[in-house]
């Protein structure tokens, strides 16, 4: 058993025989990085629109159920909420995406409110 390699999967991060190996040069694998915020800004444009469908859903149960309009009210509210937040993460993601790109490629680049 000592000789048999050991891969351990998590549940959301599946890695590929020899993808996990370190990159020799010290270097980061900036087309992975790239890679890996391009899904993630994905996931929140997804979000984004799931959340702003649901809202828009709970807007015309509020108008069908007036006995229950107050609850589809506040479900309809929190949900644009997230869908806010959703859209931001995205925008987020694309900005760390082109900081990225454009750290590959040797660019300077100029953060403001002090961000690393």
């Amino acid at each position: 058993m000592a000789e048999e390699e050991k891969h351990q999967h998590s549940l959301f991060h599946h890695h590929k025989d020899g993808e996990d190996k370190p990159i020799e040069s010290g270097q980061p694998d900036y087309k992975k990085e790239e890679k890996h915020h391009k899904h993630l800004e994905h996931l929140g444009e997804l979000g984004a629109a799931a959340a702003g469908a649901y809202a828009l859903h709970e807007k015309h149960k509020a108008e069908k159920d007036p006995k229950h309009a107050h609850k589809h009210k506040i479900e309809e509210e929190i949900a644009a909420a997230v869908a806010v937040g959703s859209g931001g993460f995205a925008i987020h993601e694309h900005h760390e995406k082109k900081e990225l790109k454009e750290e590959s490629h040797g660019k300077k680049h100029h953060h403001l409110f002090g961000h690393d």
